[in-house]
């Protein structure tokens, strides 16, 4: 790997209006719906009950911390969290990244998952062809808008706009007060006869829902390159993807620039932490928790208790043809259809920001080889590279929606376990001290990087000699 060249020193760019950061929390938002939100908390409420709630809370509140720990590196350096572990780590950074973001995510989970719900919606035998169908749809429409991260932040706005109020008013309907005792109870760990876990539950499930309680796994990471592309703090001076055919270009920096600690920069840097902060509490963390504890309550209340939830997402469908029978048949349609078009959101998210990552990570991997210039050419051969692998693994017949997500999920638990460290150490290393985190955010990721780690190896334990 080529010596990474040192920050340049400028000053802090004037903080902007709150209203004009919002965006890059919408997009880590759209990333955990179709993951935790639609799929995993609401199938463990739906076999289980509100007792395992509590830990949707917690994963999404260590993700609200680990989060603004990748947002305040880019926001001081104007580079991502990737080039400063890469100068720290050298070559084994950069690899490290791109095969941890490629593997686990590779798993067309969750767009089989929208396969299966389109199908039901329209009454035909779910296909593995109707998923293939889905990735060329997203792959074209990720090529075709200009900006990549301004496509991706109108899409998620758009769907979450749509979807999440008609889920809450579904599920103020059909939630009797005997429900909502019962996620207060599940709220602090009190379950139906059990504590936190309840008796039989598949650990492996239930990591891939804490990873998923929020983006997961690697996805988490792209915060610090959207703090790049929204131009938060010394991101402004970094440059955005544009189309390769359609987009003008713009010129894109590898390595960023910090500023000198006057009371001015200190000043406006504090101004810039409190509002990005605020965003991300807003959209992200209470947004998030909402939405994963009203899905779960409204899969608890409507088919808890019945058989044939336990493979699968079939407690979606029964959701649908339980909604459709007490109230009118075209709502239970039209929450399928909404489920359905979140789950697309999630995979077309998902696939815009593995990509950017993994672009990213080549560049740092070998400036001379892979400019910083050809960022663009590099996202989008990651992202056709992404869809070619789902539909070979469509082709080998590995179609089971839960099975695919669970597998991803889990393999996302243990490199959250291992970046979350990382961050932590990158944060109180090279940031000067009056930038660096305090108490409070310290313990929180510390917090995290033990439940992950002790959930991920007492998960494989159990994976190999159960």
């Amino acid at each position: 790997m080529q010596k990474l060249d040192p920050l340049s020193e400028k000053d802090i760019p004037e903080p902007v209006p709150l209203k004009s950061l919002i965006g890059p929390s919408f997009i880590l938002l759209g990333l955990g719906l179709g993951s935790g939100e639609l799929i995993l908390w609401p199938y463990l409420s739906s076999n289980y009950g509100m007792g395992i709630i509590w830990g949707a809370l917690l994963g999404i509140t260590f993700q609200f911390f680990l989060n603004m720990e990748i947002a305040r590196y880019t926001l001081v350096t104007g580079e991502s969290v990737f080039v400063g572990l890469a100068r720290k780590l050298g070559t084994i950074a950069p690899v490290w990244f791109i095969l941890s973001t490629l593997i686990p995510w590779m798993w067309p989970g969750i767009i089989a998952s929208c396969a299966t719900l389109v199908a039901n919606m329209f009454g035909i035998e779910y296909s593995k062809y109707i998923g293939i169908a889905l990735l060329l749809l997203i792959g074209a429409i990720l090529s075709l808008g200009s900006v990549v991260y301004k496509t991706q932040e109108r899409f998620q706005k758009a769907i979450i706009m749509m979807g999440i109020p008609f889920v809450f008013l579904l599920a103020f309907y059909f939630t009797k007060e005997n429900h909502w005792q019962d996620l207060a109870m599940g709220l602090v760990g009190k379950g139906e006869s059990f504590w936190f876990l309840p008796p039989g539950i598949h650990l492996a499930t239930f990591l891939g829902a804490f990873a998923y309680a929020g983006a997961g796994g690697n996805l988490n990471l792209a915060q610090s390159l959207y703090v790049k592309e929204k131009g938060y703090g010394m991101g402004k001076y970094s440059g955005r993807i544009t189309n390769i055919l359609l987009g003008k270009k713009e010129d894109i920096s590898l390595e960023g620039s910090t500023f000198e600690m006057t009371k001015q920069n200190l000043e406006r840097f504090s101004i810039w932490w409190k509002r990005i902060n605020m965003e991300h509490a807003i959209v992200f963390w209470a947004t998030g928790a909402l939405t994963m504890i009203v899905l779960s309550l409204l899969a608890y209340s409507t088919v808890y208790g019945r058989e044939g939830l336990t493979t699968g997402i079939n407690f979606v469908v029964h959701e649908g043809i339980v909604i459709s029978q007490k109230t009118l048949p075209f709502i239970g349609t039209l929450f399928l259809g909404l489920s359905a078009l979140m789950l697309f959101g999630t995979q077309f998210s998902v696939f815009g920001s593995t990509s950017r990552i993994m672009a990213e990570n080549l560049c740092v991997l070998s400036k001379e080889k892979f400019k910083i210039q050809n960022l663009p050419k590099f996202f989008y051969t990651f992202l056709w590279l992404q869809i070619i692998a789902g539909i070979i693994i469509f082709m080998l017949g590995f179609t089971e929606p839960l099975g695919l997500v669970v597998t991803g999920a889990v393999l996302n638990a243990i490199t959250m376990f291992i970046y979350s460290g990382l961050i932590l150490w990158l944060n109180l290393t090279n940031l000067d001290r009056q930038l660096r985190p305090n108490l409070l955010r310290i313990s929180a990721v510390l917090l995290a990087f033990i439940f992950y780690g002790t959930f991920s190896i007492f998960t494989i334990y159990s994976q190999l000699f159960s």
